[in-house]
């Protein structure tokens, strides 16, 4: 349904890269090597969204990177938009409400880099928690999202980590 909104597939492409983990960065060749695109169109699209303020651009000596504005008035709508539209609501919803004593949900792997493959993958850490249901929500959830869905509850991978949900317990 986002797509319809903003049409530049491109500019979708990097409003996931940097608003799903404020902490992602990215310089224009590497953006446009992981997007594969052309790097006049990643150019343009961070040209952009960085003169609308969504996005820093930081100099460092002869390379230029850049990453979410946390400080932009919308920052936090455009996250919560962007997780939204990638399913990471309908995860949480799903998961949270149904699944045992959950402490906390993180977001690993391509998704927690910025990258939008169609495979999301979720750490639930908790007391008590019921593996097969898991698994079976997982299911349940992809089906409505059209993506992939992978969950851990235990991992030794050494991804980067986006924490997702945290109980207020």
């Amino acid at each position: 349904m986002l797509n319809h909104l903003i049409t530049s597939k491109t500019r979708l492409r990097l409003l996931v890269k940097f608003f799903l983990n404020a902490a992602n960065e990215g310089y224009l060749r590497g953006l446009a090597d992981e997007l594969d695109e052309n790097t006049n169109a990643i150019r343009k699209e961070l040209n952009h969204l960085s003169d609308a303020g969504f996005i820093i651009r930081n100099v460092e000596g002869s390379k230029i990177t850049y990453q979410a504005n946390k400080l932009h008035p919308f920052f936090s709508i455009l996250q919560q938009l962007i997780r939204k539209y990638v399913g990471l609501d309908a995860i949480i919803e799903n998961i949270v409400g149904k699944a045992g004593d959950i402490e906390k949900v993180y977001l690993l792997g391509d998704y927690a880099r910025g990258v939008d493959s169609g495979h999301i993958e979720v750490l639930v850490q908790g007391s008590s928690l019921n593996d097969a249901y898991l698994h079976q929500l997982a299911t349940k959830v992809a089906d409505l999202i059209q993506k992939r869905v992978s969950v851990y509850t235990d991992s030794e991978r050494k991804d980067e980590y986006v924490l997702l949900y945290e109980s207020r317990e």
